[in-house]
């Protein structure tokens, strides 16, 4: 994804009706431009059409935890890795589960 630059950006207020015949164009630009549009009905703002990153960048809130496993990885150079290798090791996380959970359904089967 491209980056945003931190200057000011204002909203493009369009009708609903030009948001609908024009969609595909708003789109494009947002992509692009990184433009923010405020699509409003009767003189009434209904939506706010922006990118998906610059939404998650300012009003998605990360998980506490999630920003710790973030920081733990990038320190210890994880998320460096190449997708295979990620598969590999969630195939190996995997397989050690269910062994484990076989292993403990065999040990609550047995007779005492």
């Amino acid at each position: 994804m491209a980056k945003i630059s931190n200057k000011v950006r204002t909203l493009k207020i369009v009708p609903a009706l030009i948001a609908r015949t024009q969609l595909g164009q708003i789109l494009r630009r947002v992509r692009q431009n990184h433009e923010r549009f405020v699509v409003d009905k009767r003189g009434e703002p209904q939506a706010v059409i922006m990118s998906v990153e610059e939404y998650l960048r300012n009003f998605a809130r990360q998980p506490a935890a999630l920003a710790q496993i973030q920081r733990e990885a990038k320190a210890k150079r994880l998320d460096l890795l190449p997708l295979r290798e990620i598969n590999l090791e969630i195939s190996r996380y995997r397989r050690q589960r269910r062994s484990n959970s076989q292993e403990e359904t065999e040990r609550f089967a047995r007779p005492r």
